[in-house]
């Protein structure tokens, strides 16, 4: 492969265009980069909405489909999304016409980043949520903070901000950055505080087992410098097994009475639930949020203990944490209707799909709560986790599981099973059913669903739209 161009500096370049531009991440980058004043132009095989009209909104000129002719303006230069391969035509005509090309995260440090005090937030689960309470905590504070996340906040309608203030809130994604560079996006970032969550397998399909996955996080601790600060989550032991790795300061935080920052009593008083939080042993304040479940009380406390460490005011910090509103598709209620309640949440990942279920279902009460879930990451789509899902369902009172979709993608002897995993949960004196298609879930919960009940469903994807169709059929 040809050597990397390098990028020229800011006077040179005028013109950048993005390969797979549709990529919440690609794309938001590609607004920040236009509202910084570049021309901006982007292609992908698949342009439609909402994508494709936020961007044009932007007045970003998007070609549909891969083609030497998109790049036939010589832009200054060429961002690359991870999913594009090296066969890509645009790749190919990159390289012929000798153009200047960088990864993502690259761009973001080259230009959204530049000159800004980095926070990264990095961890298998509740990077989303947790990047997104800091960015709001810095707004609450006026410290007009920029910030890239892999989610829709509610509080600003959009995944990326242009601040004016000295810091940028990212979320530091393990996936690997580009087909020219096989590691993850977090090696790029130079943090001032990094958050780390929790450490399990996941994303089958570029790590090979956790011993893996914990290599690339312990390579991005060692990464840290002495003057930075990583906020550490207390009750995942493969974080505590890293965390002689870090280079910064450790300050840890969750349950553990020895940890820098631990929850206290959690009372849940709908629509909120109260919780307190005690620094170095000592009562340091009482919270309130609409956020549901212990695991988003810990994505808070770590954006807690971030911005006392700032020296943000903990009025500011207390006032940020109620009037948080969270992320699109993180136990977002989409609608009530006929007193049924239905939510949808991204959550996939085994831990997250039972952590999610026993949130809502401790939110709720006594109300029936009807989990649906579509297997459909390439991690899910594997047989990695047959065993595991089973028993994440054991606090749902009616289950239902959509065959995994394109299968065909995964080898055979790899391939998940939902009716097996239906059949397993059914050994444990579970209600589950199997289903082959979206329509006939629907059918099925339309003819269940009684008034009170809680209907969540689970999925990384569109899930042919699940949500809207059973708010309109119940």
């Amino acid at each position: 492969m040809p050597s990397q161009p390098a990028i020229g500096s800011s006077e040179t370049i005028r013109h950048i265009h993005l390969i797979a531009v549709c990529g919440t991440a690609m794309g938001a980058l590609a607004c920040m980069l236009k509202e910084m004043g570049y021309a901006v132009t982007g292609s992908d095989q698949h342009v439609y909405p909402p994508m494709s009209d936020f961007l044009r909104a932007k007045d970003i000129a998007i070609f549909e489909g891969f083609s030497s002719r998109n790049l036939e303006r010589r832009p200054d230069l060429v961002v690359v999304g991870n999913a594009v391969s090296r066969d890509n035509p645009e790749v190919q005509a990159m390289h012929q016409m000798n153009l200047a090309y960088c990864s993502m995260p690259q761009a973001i440090n080259r230009f959204a980043a530049a000159g800004k005090k980095q926070i990264v937030i990095t961890g298998t689960h509740g990077k989303t949520t947790t990047s997104s309470f800091i960015a709001w905590l810095l707004h609450c504070a006026h410290l007009d903070p920029s910030f890239l996340i892999g989610g829709l906040l509610a509080d600003f309608q959009s995944n990326f901000k242009v601040g004016s203030g000295d810091w940028m809130v990212l979320e530091g994604d393990e996936y690997d950055t580009a087909f020219f560079d096989k590691g993850p996006k977090f090696l790029h970032y130079t943090p001032e505080f990094a958050v780390l969550t929790s450490i399990e397998f996941d994303h089958a399909d570029i790590f090979s087992d956790l011993n893996h996955v914990k290599q690339a996080f312990e390579t991005f601790l060692k990464k840290l410098t002495s003057t930075s600060c990583l906020v550490a989550y207390d009750s995942d032991h493969n974080v505590a097994e890293l965390m002689p790795s870090a280079a910064s300061k450790v300050v840890m935080y969750g349950n553990d009475p020895k940890s820098a920052w631990r929850l206290g009593r959690v009372n849940i008083q709908p629509p909120y639930t109260l919780f307190e939080t005690y620094h170095h042993g000592e009562h340091f304040a009482d919270f309130k949020t609409r956020m549901i479940g212990r695991h988003n009380l810990g994505n808070l406390l770590a954006g807690i203990a971030i911005g006392e460490r700032m020296a943000i005011d903990t009025a500011v910090i207390a006032q940020a944490v109620e009037s948080f509103k969270g992320v699109r598709r993180r136990q977002e209620v989409r609608g009530v209707k006929n007193h049924i309640v239905v939510i949808d949440d991204f959550a996939h990942h085994p831990t997250a799909v039972k952590a999610t279920i026993e949130a809502v279902k401790s939110f709720y009460g006594s109300r029936r709560l009807i989990a649906v879930f579509e297997p459909r990451t390439n991690t899910s789509r594997r047989n990695v986790f047959q065993s595991v899902y089973p028993a994440c369902f054991d606090t749902a009172d009616l289950i239902c599981i959509r065959q995994a979709p394109l299968l065909e993608k995964i080898p055979e002897g790899q391939r998940f099973s939902s009716m097996r995993v239906v059949e397993d949960i059914k050994k444990r004196g579970g209600d589950a059913h199997f289903f082959g298609d979206t329509d006939s879930i629907i059918s099925f919960i339309v003819s269940k669903a009684q008034p009170g009940d809680v209907i969540l469903v689970m999925s990384n994807g569109g899930f042919d739209n699940i949500h809207q169709r059973l708010l309109e059929s119940l």
